[in-house]
């Protein structure tokens, strides 16, 4: 019995800009959970992250036949495009600075919602460091912070991240390393509990 063949991200495109509607709506199921919380770690903020998600594959519809496969992967080219609607929204919302936990009646629930629910920690244990942790991502510098999100939260490799990003991957390299070197400096001293924090290799758990 034959299996049924899933269409890779360049072919439903080329459907797409024939006019498949069912086509973009498969690409939109496939690559609107990452694209969304890559937006909401970067920004901190559900609402941006919603628009922010939005825009990009209405941009993605409109500018189509920008995508150059031989670049890189469709993944690579929607991370660009998040990363410049974020860093644009940031710009405009420059009061907005969330580095603290909002609204506990759900209005704000940024990586709660996330979480693997397998998590080895407790509740109580696993609040407080998804709160530490996304409070010290925030705090990065931008250019920092956008290599942590994408690879250690999106896990994309260097070479994806370097396409996103435009820059090259030894930038990526130096950026991460130093990106984590931060985080984790941020984190012992906000928790001041070293054994309790994650260590860089294990973010992704709270993404």
């Amino acid at each position: 019995m034959t299996r049924p063949v899933t269409p890779s991200d360049d072919e439903l495109l080329r459907l797409m800009v024939a006019g498949d509607d069912q086509a973009f709506t498969m690409i939109y199921r496939r690559r609107q959970g990452p694209i969304y919380r890559f937006a909401l770690l970067m920004s901190g903020s559900g609402a941006v992250a919603e628009d922010v998600t939005q825009e990009a594959f209405m941009v993605l519809i409109r500018e189509a036949g920008r995508y150059d496969p031989a670049r890189g992967p469709l993944t690579s080219y929607l991370y660009g495009i998040a990363r410049h609607l974020v860093l644009r929204r940031l710009e405009q919302d420059r009061s907005y600075v969330p580095l603290i936990e909002e609204s506990e009646e759900g209005d704000e629930i940024p990586l709660t919602q996330l979480i693997a629910q397998d998590d080895p920690f407790s509740d109580c244990t696993r609040k407080e460091l998804i709160r530490l942790v996304r409070q010290a991502v925030l705090a990065l510098p931008l250019h920092y912070r956008e290599v942590v999100v994408l690879c250690d939260f999106q896990e994309m490799s260097y070479a994806e991240a370097a396409i996103a990003l435009r820059c090259a991957v030894g930038t990526v390299s130096s950026r991460l390393h130093r990106g984590h070197a931060l985080l984790l400096e941020r984190l012992r001293a906000m928790a001041k509990l070293d054994s309790a924090l994650p260590d860089a290799h294990c973010l992704r758990c709270f993404a």
